[in-house]
């Protein structure tokens, strides 16, 4: 299965949610927004509930071309 994920830098608040579920998959950079340093770091369950858990909605997946969050 391939996943994408896609991160919205204007919205992202640098809450640290996402790295807190997925923190292979996420790090918050030196200006505090979200990254991606591993698309495939975390199981996908655990991608999947830190972009629910993200407090902006900043994050999008989507696995085979269909989004998912």
């Amino acid at each position: 299965m391939a996943i994408d994920i896609a991160i919205n830098r204007e919205v992202c608040m640098g809450s640290g949610n996402c790295s807190f579920w997925a923190p292979a998959t996420f790090d918050l950079d030196d200006d505090g927004v979200a990254i991606v340093i591993d698309a495939t770091g975390d199981p996908e369950d655990k991608v999947i509930l830190a972009a629910q858990g993200c407090p902006t909605q900043a994050i999008s997946v989507s696995l085979d071309g269909e989004k998912i969050v």
